[in-house]
C-alpha cells in the first residue's frame, strides 16, 4: 500500500504532535458522481512556520482498480476564521476587528478524491500514443506517486472560494464540482509545464521498498535533532545509495536532506527556547553545536532573529 506524505508535516517541516492542533471546524461530502472533499481548519500557532504547500497523489493498485485515486491536498495558512460566523469574516479578512474575540487566525487543510469512474469522462479517445495526462486520468500509469505542487494565484483563488462560500444543498453541489475540476486543470496543467512527472526520472521510487527506506530517512532525521547526522550515515542507516537518497528525499518531500535536517532542529530550537525556557546555551549544546556562535548564525538564517532577540520578543 502506497503511503504518501503528510502533507501539514510537510508545510511545516516537522511532525506537528496531536496535542499541538486546535481542530476549529471539519466538514467533509461526497459530490454525487463527483469528488469526495474534507476540509479541517486548525488554530494557527503564531510560533508555527508554515508554507502554504499543494500536493497531487496518484495511488494505482495493479490487482485492485477499484482502490485506484487520484487526490489534490493543500495546506493553506493566513485565513482569517470567524467563531461566530463558522466562515471567514469580511471585517476580520480586511483588518477591520482585530481586536474581535471572534477572529482566529487559521491553517487550512483541504483534500479532494477523485475516482477513476469520474476522470474516465475527460478524457478524449486517441490514436496512437497517449499523453501524459491520459495515462494519469485512465490509471494506466503503473506506478503510484507524490507530486509537489506550487500554489499559483488561480489556484488560491479557487481555494478562497472552497473555504469560504456561502452555498448550501443543490448549489453547493454544482459550485464545488466546478471548482475541483479548476483545481485540477490548474495541478494538471502545472504538472504538464514541467513535461514530465519528476518522480518518473527517479525509476527507483517506483519500488515501494526504496520508497520506505527515504520515508525512513526522514523517520531517522527527525528521532536524531540533537546528533548531527551524514548523509554517508544517513544511506548506510536505510542502506540505499547517497545519489538516491538525496535525489529520493528531494522529490518525495519537496526539499533536500540538509534543508530538511536544518529546518527540524531550529524549529525544535525555537520550542525548547520559547515553551520549554531553556538558555541559548542549554539548547546549542542540547542539538550537538560545537558553539554558541554557530547555532546563533544557523538559528538566524532559519528564522531571520538571533535567539536572544526571540526571547525578547516572547
Amino acid at each position: 500500500m502506497y503511503t504518501p506524505p503528510d502533507i501539514l508535516s510537510l508545510s511545516y517541516k516537522q511532525n506537528l504532535m496531536q496535542g499541538e492542533m486546535h481542530l476549529l471546524q471539519e466538514r467533509q461530502q461526497q459530490i454525487p458522481g463527483s469528488v469526495h472533499y474534507t476540509i479541517h481548519r486548525y488554530r494557527r500557532n503564531p510560533q508555527w512556520n508554515i508554507e502554504d504547500t499543494g500536493m497531487m497523489v496518484y495511488h494505482y493498485t495493479k490487482n485492485e482498480p477499484s482502490a485506484n485515486y487520484l487526490e489534490l491536498r493543500f495546506c493553506v495558512s493566513g485565513n482569517v476564521y470567524c467563531r461566530k460566523k463558522d466562515t471567514e469574516c469580511d471585517m476580520c479578512q480586511f483588518g477591520a476587528s482585530k481586536s474581535c474575540v471572534e477572529r482566529v487566525d487559521s491553517v487550512d487543510v483541504v483534500s479532494f478524491r477523485f475516482s477513476p469512474m469520474h476522470l474516465g469522462q475527460f478524457v478524449k479517445p486517441r490514436k496512437g500514443n497517449t499523453v501524459l495526462t491520459d495515462d494519469i486520468l485512465n490509471f494506466k500509469h503503473r506506478s503510484s506517486f507524490t507530486k509537489i505542487l506550487p500554489l499559483c494565484g488561480k489556484t488560491r483563488m479557487v481555494l478562497e472560494g472552497v473555504l469560504n462560500h456561502t452555498y448550501t444543498d443543490t448549489l453547493e453541489n454544482i459550485y464545488i464540482n466546478a471548482q475541483t475540476q479548476m483545481l485540477l486543470l490548474y495541478s494538471l496543467d502545472c504538472m504538464l509545464g514541467e513535461k514530465e512527472i519528476d518522480v518518473v526520472n527517479c525509476k527507483f521510487l517506483a519500488n515501494e521498498a526504496d520508497r520506505e527506506k527515504i520515508v525512513k530517512a526522514r523517520e531517522i532525521l527527525i528521532q536524531h535533532i540533537g546528533e548531527p547526522v551524514t548523509i554517508k550515515e544517513l544511506s548506510r542507516k536505510v542502506a540505499i545509495n547517497e545519489c538516491y537518497l538525496k535525489k529520493g528525499f528531494k522529490e518525495l518531500f519537496g526539499t533536500t536532506v540538509f534543508d530538511f535536517y536544518q529546518s527540524q532542529r531550529m524549529e525544535h530550537a525555537k520550542y525548547l527556547l520559547y515553551e520549554k525556557g531553556l538558555s541559548v546555551t542549554e539548547v546549542s549544546i542540547l542539538l550537538g553545536y560545537s558553539s554558541i556562535s554557530h547555532f546563533s548564525t544557523a538559528f538566524k538564517k532559519h528564522t531571520g532573529l538571533k535567539p536572544c532577540e526571540l526571547l525578547f520578543r516572547a
